[in-house]
C-alpha cells in the first residue's frame, strides 16, 4: 500500500489577551450569529467569565440561552442532553466557556444539531461508523477556562461512551472553532490540582506528537477527504509541540502554586494553544488511548477541586499516569525524539545514551508530576492488577490515537505498559 507524502495544518483563529473575553459579542456578531448557546458547566455558571461572555452578547443585541448542565469529563448522556437543548433552540451560534468537557460538548451540540443523526454516526471507528461531516458548521467561539486542553484549536471531541465504560470522540476539522479567546483573567481561580492535570495534560500532548509517528510512515487515504484529523509528526505540528514543552517545563510549577503568577498563568494559556495546534493535526498515541478506560472505569476517586456529585479521573490526570510507561517504551522506536522531549524539558542530554532516551524522558515527566502533586501512578487512584485486562480491552478499540504509537502495542505490551503505570516512585 502506498504511503502518504502530504500533510495539512488546519487550526482556529486565536485571539489573546487580559480581559478579552469582553470582545466576545463583537465577535460573535461578525461570525453573523445572532441567537447564541453559551454552553458552561455548573460550577463556571457563577463565574466571572461566564458573567462577562453573557454581558458582551446581550450588549452586541445577540439573543443569549446559557445551559449550564454540562458535565465535567462528559458521558454519551450528557452529550445527548445538550444535542437535544441545542436542537430545540434553534441557535445559529455556539460560545463554550469552561474547560475542554465544555468545548467538546459545545462542538458535539453543534454537530447534531446541524446536522441530526444517531449518535455513533460521527464517532470514531471502531466504536462508531466514523461518518465524514456532511458540511460547515454553525460558528462556535471557545473561551477556556482551564489551561489544558487546548480543544479550543482543535476538530475533535472526547466523551465517555457509558455503554462500554471507554471514551472514545469525533474527530474532523469542521469541529474546530472559528475562534478561541485566549483570556489569562479566566484561569486565576483554577484549584491547584485541576491546574496540574490540566497543564500535563498540554505536555503529554506536545510530548506524545513530538514523537509519533512521522506522518510519512502513515498508509495514504484513498481519497484526499479521508486524510485524517491527526495525521502523525510533521515539520509544522513539530515547532508549536518544542515551544509548548518548553512552555509548560518552565511554567506550570510557578503557575499553581502562585495563581497571581501572570505571567506563568499567561504562558501556560499560550502552551495549551500551541500544543493544541500542534497535536490538532499530528495526533496523540498511547498515553491518550490508555487514559480513556482509566476515565471510563472509575470507581471512587474524587479529587479535590472537581465536581464531587460524581467519581472523576481528570483528563489530564489520566494521561499523564501512562506518559512514563510509555515514553519508555516507544523510545527504541526513535531515541532522538525522545531525547528532544527531555531535552526540551531541561534535561541536560550530551552525556544520555540513545539507549536510555526512554528513561530520560520518563524520568523528566515523573519529576514533573511530582513537583505538581498528582498521583502515584494508576495504583494511586484506586486500579489494581486485576484491572489491568479490562484496561487493555478498553484500550484497543482507540484506534485513532494507539496506530499513531512509533511502536506497535499489542494486548501484552499494554498489558505490560499498564503494570508500568501502576506506581512510579
Amino acid at each position: 500500500m502506498a504511503l502518504e507524502t502530504a500533510f495539512t495544518i488546519d487550526t482556529s483563529s486565536i485571539k489573546y489577551g487580559p480581559g478579552v473575553t469582553r470582545e466576545v459579542g463583537h465577535d460573535m456578531r461578525r461570525l453573523g450569529a445572532r441567537r447564541v448557546m453559551l454552553l458552561t458547566d455548573a460550577q463556571q455558571a457563577q463565574s466571572a467569565a461566564v458573567a462577562t461572555a453573557m454581558a458582551a452578547l446581550k450588549a452586541a443585541g445577540i439573543d443569549a440561552v446559557l445551559f449550564d448542565q454540562v458535565r465535567v469529563e462528559p458521558t454519551s448522556g450528557s452529550f445527548m442532553q445538550a444535542i437535544e437543548f441545542a436542537r430545540s433552540g434553534k441557535f445559529d451560534g455556539y460560545l463554550a466557556v469552561g474547560g475542554g468537557s465544555v468545548i467538546d460538548t459545545a462542538k458535539a451540540a453543534n454537530l447534531y444539531a446541524t446536522y441530526p443523526a444517531d449518535l455513533l454516526a460521527y464517532v470514531n471507528p471502531p466504536i462508531g461508523r466514523g461518518e465524514p461531516v456532511p458540511g460547515p458548521l454553525k460558528p462556535l467561539i471557545a473561551v477556556p477556562t482551564t489551561a489544558g486542553t487546548g480543544s479550543e484549536t482543535t476538530g475533535v471531541a472526547i466523551f465517555d461512551y457509558t455503554e462500554m465504560h471507554a471514551k472514545t470522540g469525533i474527530a474532523h476539522r469542521a469541529l474546530r472553532p472559528n475562534l478561541g479567546i485566549l483570556d489569562p483573567d479566566n484561569t486565576r481561580t483554577m484549584p491547584k490540582l485541576v491546574a496540574a492535570s490540566s497543564g500535563l495534560d498540554v505536555l503529554s500532548h506536545a510530548l506524545e506528537s513530538l514523537t509519533a509517528l512521522p506522518y510519512h510512515e502513515r498508509v495514504a487515504p484513498a481519497a484526499p477527504e479521508l486524510r485524517p484529523a491527526y495525521q502523525g509528526a510533521n515539520p509544522i505540528s513539530d515547532i508549536w509541540c518544542s515551544k509548548a514543552i518548553q512552555m509548560v517545563a518552565a511554567n506550570i510549577v510557578r503557575a499553581i502554586q502562585d495563581p497571581d503568577d501572570v505571567e506563568a498563568r499567561s504562558q501556560m494559556l499560550l502552551a495549551a494553544a500551541y500544543a493544541g495546534i500542534g497535536f490538532g493535526n499530528a495526533g496523540v498515541h498511547l498515553p491518550h488511548g490508555m487514559s480513556y478506560p482509566v476515565s471510563g472505569m472509575v470507581r471512587a476517586y474524587n479529587p479535590a477541586g472537581y465536581p464531587a456529585d460524581h467519581p472523576i479521573v481528570p483528563h489530564g490526570m489520566s494521561v499523564i499516569l501512562n506518559a512514563p510507561a510509555v515514553f519508555r517504551f516507544t523510545a527504541p522506536a526513535n531515541p532522538q525524539r525522545h531525547l528532544l522531549g527531555a531535552q526540551l524539558m531541561g534535561v541536560d542530554i550530551s552525556n544520555v545514551a540513545e539507549a536510555d532516551a526512554g528513561q530520560a524522558l520518563a524520568s523528566a515527566v515523573i519529576s514533573l508530576m511530582q513537583q505538581t502533586g498528582v498521583p502515584n501512578g494508576l495504583g494511586a487512584i484506586g486500579f489494581t492488577k486485576e484491572d489491568i485486562p479490562a484496561l487493555v480491552e478498553g484500550t484497543l478499540p482507540q484506534h485513532r490515537v494507539t496506530k499513531l504509537s512509533p511502536r506497535p502495542a499489542t494486548a501484552a505490551h499494554l498489558q505490560a505498559l499498564f503494570e508500568d503505570a501502576l506506581r512510579y516512585w
